[in-house]
């Protein structure tokens, strides 16, 4: 979709909002964050639209109140799950209609499906995984920041021609927007065209991860860096996020020595976590790690480097031993657990 054979223009910010279950998910509400603060730049309003079936007035509204000036609900008993045939055409039908300048959606399985394969049938482009999002202000041209080569440096990528253009974003790159008092705008459900519901996959069932605590949904994340040594010494660490009720997180470099898995990695080659807590234990604070953790609550740094990039960051910083550190941490808080029953 290079040019507007009508000369119709291009105008808006879109998000993807997400529904599972008929309720509205987090990603939604993170890309209301990120959609409103380029609406503003541009002077432009921003849209959510969402496929699904029968979802709650409520749910709709809680998007209004949070940040977006129109909401587009496309339903149908065939949108109640994901599948990406009908999805893409269903999108595909009100971007031809309305014309959005650009699009956003979630880097999670449901945007890292549908937005390529939308991309494809709409001749647009396609930035995958951003973990910033900015306007050029010579052009409005979206300026789209994600990691490349592995995570060892950031790319900023435009895409001056195509319309809309379209980037999904990292999930937990941002803070959920909150709800702010008077806000108002308009909610429009429209029936799904049947012509547009046909699918060849179909969803035969649903088998829920039993994987150990997402760190994605953690509010304490307690990381392990380089400075713990050996793999051996991953058990300390998670002794002290068990007594937090946390989970446990990985620098790049104790994940590619092989003492955790990726899933625990932290950072830009790994995810993003926004606990209300993180507690960083021999790490170093690279720039590819801070950008995986600086939008955290609170911060707290061991390490015996005084120089450590996380202390500039850290709220609370305690430098030494963390042989000697956490051991104290840890029998205080069992200390503390055991006063209170």
């Amino acid at each position: 979709m290079t040019q507007d054979p009508n000369n119709k223009k291009h105008s808006g910010v879109w998000i993807l909002a997400e529904q599972t279950n008929g309720r509205i998910g987090r990603i939604s509400h993170e890309l209301l964050t990120r959609g409103r603060a380029l609406a503003d730049k541009l002077q432009t309003d921003l849209t959510a639209m969402v496929f699904g079936c029968d979802i709650p007035d409520d749910d709709l509204q809680d998007l209004i109140v949070c940040g977006a000036d129109r909401i587009i609900a496309m339903e149908a008993p065939e949108l109640t799950t994901f599948l990406v045939e009908p999805y893409a055409a269903c999108a595909a039908k009100l971007i031809d209609e309305y014309r959005p300048e650009i699009l956003l959606a979630g880097a999670t399985s449901t945007g890292r499906t549908l937005m390529p394969y939308l991309a494809i049938k709409i001749h647009a482009g396609l930035t995958a995984d951003c973990t910033e999002l900015d306007i050029e202000p010579e052009t409005n041209n979206l300026l789209q920041t994600r990691p490349a080569i592995g995570g060892n440096i950031l790319a900023t990528i435009k895409t001056p021609v195509h319309r809309p253009q379209m980037a999904t974003v990292r999930p937990h790159s941002t803070r959920p927007a909150e709800p702010k008092d008077g806000r108002t705008g308009e909610i429009v459900r429209l029936e799904a065209p049947s012509e547009l519901l046909s699918s060849r996959v179909k969803r035969v069932g649903f088998t829920p991860s039993s994987d150990e605590m997402n760190i994605q949904d953690a509010e304490t994340v307690v990381c392990a860096g380089r400075g713990i040594k050996r793999g051996d010494n991953i058990a300390m660490i998670s002794e002290l996020a068990d007594l937090l009720d946390g989970a446990v997180g990985a620098s790049r470099d104790v994940v590619d020595r092989g003492w955790m898995s990726y899933p625990h990695q932290i950072g830009l080659s790994g995810k993003t976590v926004t606990p209300k807590l993180y507690i960083g234990v021999g790490v170093s604070g690279s720039i590819q790690h801070i950008a995986g953790m600086g939008t955290s609550d609170h911060i707290i740094a061991i390490n015996n480097d005084p120089d450590a990039q996380i202390f500039h960051i850290a709220e609370l910083g305690l430098i030494g031993d963390l042989f000697e550190i956490v051991p104290v941490i840890t029998k205080k808080l069992k200390e503390a657990t055991s006063k209170n029953g």
